[in-house]
C-alpha cells in the first residue's frame, strides 16, 4: 500500500455490521460445522459475498477501480474479524486480496485498469499460483518455466507456461489466476484466465483444517499467455513483486492467527462463565485463568498492538517492512495456535467434541503458522535481517527504540522492555563477533528474542497512549514485558551454555535483567487480567 489510506469510519463499521449480520444469518455453527465434515467449496455463500448485495471484495480494491480502498490497518480489522467467524471464508476472501497483489503492486497502468477492474465489476475469485512441490516456502526454487514465443519478425508475442504449482487456495474455483514462471529473463507474473487451454486444476485436497476452503495443484501444459499478461511488460520483476507484497500480505495471515485465537479464547472465558466445578464457576478459580486464559488474552493484545502498528506504517507509506510483516505473522500465528490449544483444555471432554467447535478453531488456525512462509521461515527472515541492521547501524536500531521505552512509564513496563532490547542487541553483537550466527538454531533463538522484544515494545506504545489505554492493556504491556525478559534470558542462557568459551560475555548481560525482581508482581496483574476477562 502506497500513501495515505484508510476507509471512512463509518464505512468500515457498515463492513463489520454486515459481516455480524452475515455470521447470524449464514454462517451458523451448524453451516460451519457441516462445511468442516463435508470439505466442500462453499460457493453459493461466497457468491452471495461477493454478490451486489454485500460486495465484500470491494475493500480490497483502490477507489479508482471500483472498490472501497481500504488500508492495511482497515482490511486487517476486517480480516481479524472474518478470521473469528470462519477461517476457511477467510482464507477464500485474502487469496483473492494475494492473486490480485502482484498486479496491484507491479502491474502497468494499463493492466491494472483492466484486470483490477474486472474484479471488482465481475466479483472474480482469485488465485495466487506461486507455490511448487518442491520449493514450499522457498519461493526462488522456482521451476516452472515461461518459453518466449516469437512472431516472424522476431517480437515476443507470448509465453509458453510449463510446470506444476502446489496447494493453490481458490486454485480449483478461480476465475483469474496470477501465476509465478521462470523467463529467459527470471521469475515473472502472468496473468491467466481460467478455462485457458493448458491450465488444470486437480483434485481438492482433504486437509486437516479449512476444509472448506479450496485448495488444489495446478498443472501447467504448454499454456500460452500472450505478452500483454506478462505483469509489468518487463521480465525478471516477478521475485521482486512477491517480496513487495510480503509486509502487507503476512500482515493479514497474522490477522488471521489473531482472529482464530480470539474465536478459541471467547469459547473458552464464555465455558468458564458457566461452567462450575468444586462449588463455584470455573472463571473464578485461579489455576483455570492463569493457565489457560490470562497467557492467551495478553498475547493476543501484544499480537494486535504490532498488527495495529505495522498497518498503521504501511498506510502513511513506508516500505521495506517485510520483517515486521514478518514478525507480526510468526508471533500472531504461533499465539493463536497456542490460544486454540489451551482452549481444547479448557473445555476438557467437551473441547474434543465437534459441536463445540473449538477442536475445529484447532484445525483451522494450524495452517497459518505454515502457509505465506512456514515460522521457520519467518525466524529466519527475522533473524537475519536484524543481524544485519543490528550490525550496520552499530547496535543503534535496537539502542534507539530502548531510549524511546526508557521514556514510557513504569506503568505500561517501558524501562523494563528498555532494558530487555538492550540486552538483545547486545547479544545480537556478541553472537556476530564471535560467528556463532552460522548456527541456524542460534539463529531462531535470536529471532525469538527479536519477535518478543519488538511485539512488547508495540504493547508498550499502544499502553501509553492515553487516548486509547485502558487498565487491561497496560496490565497485559506489564506482563509481556516479563515475558520477554524470561524469552531473552532463556534463549541467551542456551547460547551462553552451548558456548560458553565464546561468549563468556552473555551471562553478566542476562544478570542485569534481574528476574526475580521483575516477576515481583507477576500474580497481581495476572489477577488483574482474569478479573477483566471474568466481566
Amino acid at each position: 500500500m502506497t500513501g495515505e489510506s484508510g476507509m471512512d469510519p463509518e464505512l468500515l463499521s457498515m463492513v463489520i455490521e454486515t459481516l455480524g449480520k452475515l455470521e447470524k444469518e449464514r454462517l451458523t455453527l451448524d453451516v460451519k460445522l457441516e462445511m468442516d465434515r463435508t470439505g466442500e467449496f462453499p460457493m453459493e455463500l461466497i457468491r452471495f459475498m461477493l454478490g451486489p448485495d454485500v460486495a465484500l471484495h470491494l475493500i480490497f480494491i483502490p477507489e479508482e477501480y471500483g472498490g472501497l480502498g481500504a488500508g492495511a490497518r482497515e482490511i486487517a480489522v476486517i480480516s481479524e474479524k472474518m478470521a473469528r467467524m470462519d477461517l476457511a471464508v477467510a482464507t477464500s476472501f485474502l487469496a483473492i486480496c494475494l492473486g490480485m497483489d502482484p498486479i496491484r503492486v507491479g502491474a502497468t497502468p494499463e493492466q491494472r485498469e483492466k484486470w483490477i477492474r474486472k474484479v471488482a465489476d465481475e466479483a472474480l475469485i482469485v488465485a495466487y499460483g506461486v507455490t511448487e512441490p518442491e520449493a514450499g516456502s522457498n519461493v526462488q526454487a522456482l521451476k516452472t518455466k515461461a518459453e518466449r514465443v516469437s512472431d516472424g519478425d522476431g517480437r515476443v508475442k507470448g509465453y509458453r507456461l510449463n510446470g506444476q504449482k502446489q496447494f493453490i487456495t481458490n486454485g480449483g474455483v478461480a476465475a483469474l489466476y496470477t501465476i509465478l514462471a521462470d523467463t529467459p529473463g527470471g521469475p515473472s507474473f502472468f496473468v491467466v484466465e481460467a478455462g485457458t487451454k493448458g491450465l488444470y486444476a486437480g483434485k481438492h485436497e482433504d486437509k486437516h483444517g479449512i476444509r472448506a476452503s479450496n485448495t488444489c495443484p495446478l498443472s501447467l501444459e504448454d499454456l500460452y499467455v500472450p505478452a500483454e499478461n506478462l505483469v509489468g511488460g518487463v521480465e525478471g520483476q516477478g521475485l521482486k513483486q512477491a517480496n513487495q507484497v510480503f509486509g502487507y500480505t503476512r500482515l493479514m495471515v497474522a490477522t488471521f492467527g489473531l482472529g482464530g485465537g480470539m474465536a478459541a479464547l471467547d469459547k473458552a472465558v464464555g465455558y468458564a462463565k458457566e461452567r462450575i466445578q468444586f462449588g463455584g464457576l470455573l472463571i473464578e478459580k485461579q489455576g483455570y485463568t492463569h493457565q489457560l486464559l490470562v497467557p492467551s488474552a495478553v498475547q493476543l493484545e501484544a499480537a494486535r498492538a504490532h498488527i495495529e502498528m505495522t498497518a498503521i506504517r504501511l498506510d502513511s507509506g513506508e516500505e521495506d517492512l517485510q520483517v515486521e510483516g514478518s514478525i507480526s505473522k510468526y508471533f500472531a500465528t504461533e499465539a493463536g495456535d497456542a490460544a486454540a490449544n489451551r482452549a481444547i483444555q479448557a473445555l476438557g471432554g467437551y473441547g474434543y467434541i465437534r459441536e463445540f467447535e473449538v477442536e475445529k478453531i484447532k484445525r483451522d488456525i494450524k495452517i497459518t503458522t505454515i502457509f505465506e512462509g512456514t515460522s521457520e521461515i519467518q525466524r529466519s527472515i527475522i533473524a537475519t535481517f536484524r543481524l544485519r541492521e543490528t550490525v550496520r547501524s552499530k547496535g543503534r536500531f535496537y539502542l534507539d527504540k530502548a531510549d524511546r521505552l526508557d521514556k514510557l512509564p513504569d506503568s505500561c513496563a517501558g524501562p523494563l522492555l528498555a532494558k530487555t532490547i538492550r540486552v538483545i542487541s547486545e547479544i545480537i553483537l556478541n553472537t556476530r563477533k564471535h560467528k556463532l550466527t552460522r548456527s541456524q538454531y542460534v539463529m531462531f533463538l535470536l529471532a525469538d528474542m527479536i519477535t518478543w522484544g519488538e511485539v512488547g515494545e508495540a504493547l508498550c506504545h499502544k499502553a501509553a497512549d492515553q487516548d486509547r489505554d485502558t487498565g487491561f492493556i497496560k496490565t497485559a504491556s506489564r506482563l509481556f514485558a516479563r515475558e520477554a525478559a524470561s524469552k531473552v534470558y532463556s534463549n541467551g542462557l542456551k547460547i551462553a551454555q552451548g558456548y560458553q568459551e565464546k561468549v563468556r560475555e552473555i551471562l553478566p548481560l542476562l544478570k542485569t535483567l534481574e528476574l526475580s525482581e521483575v516477576m515481583s508482581s507477576v500474580l497481581d496483574d495476572m489477577d488483574l487480567v482474569a478479573a477483566e476477562l471474568s466481566k
